[in-house]
């Protein structure tokens, strides 16, 4: 008796040891994401049902990275939509749409959805919609060698086709602020608070400089003081090349709106004289950075993996 116990224990007991390992090796670092781990249980669950092969297993953690990039842009965007906020977009939802606030409810109920759901997603929807933008934004990154690269290039081939006419008209050196339309912010809430970064500057509160960085939604030029350097009024969209050449210098625009959004300016420099190199250098710039924009919008989350500490362990 006491033999055929001690048999089941030892039995009991390799039984752990076998288990303890299968652990061991289910829970082996595949890969880490700035220093956090990405586990192999990980991989298994987002495998699912799926064939453990190199290719699904590549999908699956590729999943789990951007998953985690995501989060940590999310967790750090500090977006935060208030239970007033999300009230008066449903309510300015149901407006839109000819319907009462109640006749909503109704509409919502009636597909199966709850109004506690449909905030979450509006939620969702604008944090992620904001992620989103700073994300493509912040990892635009655009060399003086690519610059002078190309603008090279487009001079060349501006001379192969018939000799290039020297540019000789003023530019001028402008730094903006920009505020961008959202669920939360509509125009005449942007046009009050470029107004009041308006008067913040005017009165000395704060500089131009520091208003474009805490409040600019163009993160490109905002880290920048907003300055945008020299350029010609054409390289412009209509409004704001009006709003240039109208703008006396050294001082700050009334806010205006474009496609973009609503916007400051100020004028800070002007110069004359053949820049037409400097031409080719601001189009080939701007060439640059509209392919990386059109790239990254593509696939932001892509956007993400620029500015991150990705290492793959093994497959």
């Amino acid at each position: 008796m006491k033999l055929k116990q001690l048999k089941n224990i030892l039995f009991a007991a390799m039984g752990l040891i076998v288990f303890a390992s299968n652990v061991q090796a289910v829970e082996q670092v595949v890969a880490t994401v700035n220093g956090n781990p990405i586990l192999e249980s990980q991989i298994q669950r987002a495998l699912g049902k799926k064939a453990n092969t190199e290719a699904n297993r590549r999908l699956a953690l590729d999943s789990i990275i951007d998953d985690m990039l995501v989060q940590k842009a999310v967790k750090e965007s500090g977006v935060k939509v208030t239970a007033a906020q999300l009230d008066k977009i449903v309510r300015n939802i149901a407006a839109q749409n000819g319907l009462t606030y109640g006749q909503l409810l109704d509409a919502l109920d009636y597909q199966g959805i709850s109004l506690e759901q449909f905030k979450a997603n509006i939620t969702n929807q604008i944090v992620m919609s904001e992620v989103r933008n700073r994300s493509i934004g912040k990892n635009i990154d655009v060399t003086r060698e690519q610059v002078e690269e190309l603008s090279k290039q487009m001079l060349q081939q501006a001379k192969s086709s018939g000799n290039p006419k020297a540019v000789t008209a003023t530019q001028y050196k402008v730094r903006h602020i920009l505020v961008k339309l959202n669920p939360l912010l509509n125009d005449a809430q942007a046009k009050a608070q470029l107004t009041q970064v308006r008067s913040d500057i005017i009165s000395g509160k704060t500089t131009f400089a520091e208003a474009a960085k805490n409040n600019s939604k163009d993160f490109l030029s905002g880290a920048n003081g907003g300055d945008l350097g020299f350029a010609f009024p054409e390289n412009y969209v209509p409004e704001f090349a009006k709003a240039v050449k109208t703008t006396k210098q050294g001082t700050i625009s009334a806010p205006f709106k474009t496609e973009f959004g609503w916007h400051i300016l100020e004028v800070t420099d002007t110069r004359q004289g053949d820049v037409t190199e400097e031409a080719f250098r601001q189009k080939a710039y701007e060439k640059l950075v509209n392919q990386q924009l059109q790239e990254d919008a593509k696939d932001w989350v892509k956007a993400l993996r620029k500015g991150a500490d990705i290492q793959i362990l093994t497959n």
